[in-house]
């Protein structure tokens, strides 16, 4: 089972840069940049909380599970 992160996603169909999000979020550049590519293992619920506030979204829209077993 995996879960993908599609916030690379949600921020172009909102056109907003992740320098903007940082900003709005208080979340460094890195941090961020790091959950836009999927190189993390876990999220804060705050940060989380915070990103879809700002994106007006909902954490089913930046999470994705695909289970990958048959």
């Amino acid at each position: 089972m995996s879960i993908i992160l599609r916030l690379d996603r949600v921020m172009a169909d909102r056109k907003m840069s992740l320098n903007e999000l940082s900003e709005r979020v208080g979340v460094s550049n890195v941090n961020l940049s790091k959950l836009k590519t999927g190189k993390v293992s876990a999220i804060r619920f705050s940060t989380l909380n915070a990103i879809c506030k700002t994106l007006g979204c909902q954490p089913g829209d930046i999470l994705e599970f695909i289970d990958d077993e048959p």
